[in-house]
């Protein structure tokens, strides 16, 4: 269910419009303020999902309430209205943080997309706030060897701009780590970080799914639909695995990279999006731009930054710190006491030759902590850590 304030003086134009919504969605709680400061406090009392808030009103406007309420909850988008619209109005408003601004009386469809929009951007602030709660936790570098400390000399480094950043590495090797890193480390932090697994959607849909679709678009496309660009907002778009999209997809991506822009399929209309883009391969793009199935623009326009993450037969120096982590990890997910490895088991583990790199070993950590012993010995490496 979605909860939707209604800031508004005028008693008809509140009852319209919470009809309006009432009818569009059963999903849709509506709930009426006659004025700022009556709206002002049903904010700080409850949560809503969404706040459409009139500008010229007694006891408070609708600048000052959006003020204040971006103070207390800055996550809920407010959509402002006004029979007094004029450019500067609207450009200040959007300044102080609304969502939209639309003139009275709105056009009804255009005020149902936009609450569908604001909607859809608060669940994902939300989701991407909850996420960032875990995210150092997460995504700490595990390792102190030479190339892991050179990986994070440049994070440090790199992060403050808004430079492009191509990850290349073998799978498992933890490229989506750096990613998040980079995003947790800039000055996009507040903002969303949209991850896209390329190899998982298909051709026909990658489009739609990176700039979005509007309505009868095609057979599927029941309503509007904002795209992972947009979603990403003054933030971070992570494109992983980006060397299995498909070559008309890399051309809308390179036009995005170029200006800044990007079309929602089936409309004519450019929507202006500021974005970090970070992408993610772990195949050789030299060798797919020589075989004809990469672009070369494209590549250069990822890379100007190139972060190679090694593999785990790499830096071996780290099997213990990794192992460590592992451990304690494991033992919180299933409310143990961790484990303890002797000496001669995590030797053994330097030892192997890791072609699944941290991602097998941290599955091989958890099958000795479940098969081995109450201290994992070099007998229980040989036994359950077997090829």
């Amino acid at each position: 269910m979605s909860k939707i304030l209604i800031i508004e003086d005028e008693a008809a134009i509140r009852r319209v419009l919470s009809k309006i919504l009432s009818e569009e969605s059963d999903d849709y709680v509506v709930t009426e303020a006659e004025d700022g400061l009556q709206g002002l406090e049903k904010i700080k009392l409850e949560d809503f999902d969404l706040v459409i808030c009139d500008i010229k009103m007694p006891k408070m406007d609708g600048e000052e309430v959006l003020q204040e309420a971006k103070k207390i909850k800055p996550e809920i988008p407010f959509v402002m209205i006004s029979g007094h619209g004029d450019l500067e109005t609207a450009v200040n408003t959007m300044r102080l943080g609304a969502f939209d601004y639309i003139s009275k009386p709105p056009d009804l469809n255009r005020l149902l997309n936009t609450v569908r929009n604001a909607l859809d951007k608060k669940t994902l602030v939300v989701e991407n706030t909850r996420l960032k709660k875990k995210v150092s936790k997460n995504y700490q570098m595990i390792g102190e060897s030479e190339p892991i400390e050179h990986i994070k000399e440049m994070i440090d480094k790199v992060a403050q701009t808004d430079a492009r950043v191509l990850i290349t590495g073998p799978n498992g090797t933890g490229k989506e780590l750096v990613a998040h890193n980079l995003h947790e480390k800039s000055p996009r932090a507040d903002f969303p970080l949209i991850e896209v697994n390329c190899a998982a959607i298909p051709s026909e849909l990658i489009e739609s799914e990176l700039f979005g679709h509007v309505k009868g678009a095609f057979t599927s496309a029941v309503k509007d639909r904002a795209g992972k660009f947009e979603a990403a907002n003054k933030g971070t778009i992570f494109l992983d695995e980006i060397g299995d999209m498909s070559l008309p997809a890399q051309a809308k991506v390179l036009r995005a990279l170029q200006e800044s822009v990007v079309t929602r399929v089936g409309a004519d209309k450019d929507i202006k999006v500021d974005v970090r883009v970070i992408a993610a391969t772990n195949k050789d793009l030299r060798k797919e731009i020589d075989e004809g199935r990469f672009r070369e623009d494209l590549y250069h326009r990822l890379a100007v930054i190139l972060i190679k993450v090694p593999g785990l037969n790499d830096r071996r120096s780290d099997i213990p710190l990794l192992i460590n982590h592992f451990t304690i990890k494991i033992a919180e997910e299933n409310g143990t006491s961790p484990k303890v490895f002797s000496k001669e088991a995590i030797a053994l583990l330097q030892e192997y030759d890791w072609t699944g790199n941290i991602r097998e070993l941290r599955n091989v950590v958890e099958r000795l902590i479940i098969l081995g012993g109450k201290e994992v010995s070099k007998a229980d490496v040989q036994m359950f850590a077997s090829k």
